[in-house]
């Protein structure tokens, strides 16, 4: 897979022919996996190769900014999930003032004679250009053979990225997994936090959440692999009396997740955070790439009254979360 940045390709920069399909692809889910499935399907027909067309931010973004609805999945974990389903190109296409002022006609020429796309796979409802004005109809006169991809139904319902924020936000983890094709997981890098976790004997681990607000809140049982070495031995390494709860993963640990914001702090935009505690844990894992999957529904945010509240409520959380692993030997979402 070759990774292109429409805005920076140089002037005289020369692409195959391709067969593109273009859309968010927030969460890449069943939907966007039978897009793509498509895409490959007419592209060997033709002797194409496989592009697709994402945008960032995401276009509800650039409109809306913190209001937007939540995201999925980071650009990062769009382009891995891209790559895995064997796409040969992915296009990010800054959207910013110039791009949403663009024509119809203007999109359909960056198309073509960026692009060099002679066939388009899209969604049923795709619209593109200033004020929404192109549609697949505008691109086949345009001279493109387009292919409208029917609506993928699961449970009788559309499989979309706004059905699985939903579903995400009601908890239900294993819905999100059969409509994403995966269990619902986020990947970042561990970063500095504010260290509050030591002080009352939980320490937990900063992840990276790459995304203005995620579509989780609240205390989850999560699995985290680390991508590049191995969490489990890292973590005996460092300490052998405290080697942490096993996850499913060889070599991943079992941990208790936050997903919330700071209520303490009032901000207009409040900053989300995604916190893991590792029971039986002492190590040093900063600046490792973590991901974490969701694995188990606790409860909301709570509000406690007091210091001493908030240790007996997370210790209450952890003992639960931790019989959760205990009675569940296999893997939650198979």
């Amino acid at each position: 897979m070759q990774l292109l940045r429409l805005n920076a390709l140089a002037p005289d920069f020369q692409l195959e022919k391709t067969a593109v399909t273009i859309g968010n692809f927030d969460g890449v889910h069943l939907g966007h996996q039978a897009m793509i499935a498509q895409l490959k399907q007419l592209a060997a027909a033709q002797q194409l190769k496989t592009l697709v067309m994402i945008f960032e931010p995401q276009p509800l973004e650039f409109f809306k900014g913190y209001e937007a609805p939540p995201r999925i999945s980071s650009l990062r974990e769009k382009v891995e999930y891209l790559t895995e389903l064997g796409v040969d190109y992915i296009a990010v296409t800054k959207f910013d003032n110039y791009f949403r002022s663009l024509s119809a006609e203007a999109f359909a020429d960056i198309l073509k004679y960026k692009l060099n796309a002679h066939s388009l796979v899209l969604g049923d409802d795709f619209h593109f250009g200033k004020n929404r004005q192109g549609n697949s109809e505008f691109l086949q006169q345009y001279g493109f053979q387009v292919t409208n991809l029917n609506t993928i139904l699961a449970d009788g319902e559309r499989v979309s990225s706004t059905r699985i924020r939903q579903t995400l936000q009601a908890g239900d983890l294993a819905l999100a997994a059969k409509l994403l094709g995966r269990p619902y997981s986020i990947t970042g890098r561990v970063q500095y936090g504010d260290q509050i976790g030591r002080t009352i004997d939980f320490p937990t681990i900063n992840v990276r959440l790459n995304r203005h607000k995620p579509c989780l809140n609240g205390i989850y049982g999560v699995e985290v692999l680390c991508e590049t070495e191995s969490l489990q031995a890292k973590v005996q390494a460092e300490n052998p009396n405290q080697p942490g709860i096993a996850g499913y993963d060889p070599t991943a640990l079992f941990g208790a997740g936050h997903v919330g914001t700071r209520p303490a702090i009032k901000q207009d935009h409040p900053e989300w955070r995604l916190e893991v505690h590792f029971p039986e844990v002492s190590a040093n894992l900063y600046g490792l790439l973590m991901r974490v999957t969701f694995l188990n529904y606790l409860h909301g945010e709570k509000d406690y009254p007091s210091l001493e509240a908030l240790k007996a409520g997370i210790d209450d959380d952890v003992e639960k979360l931790l019989e959760f692993r205990r009675s569940t030997p296999k893997f939650p979402f198979e």
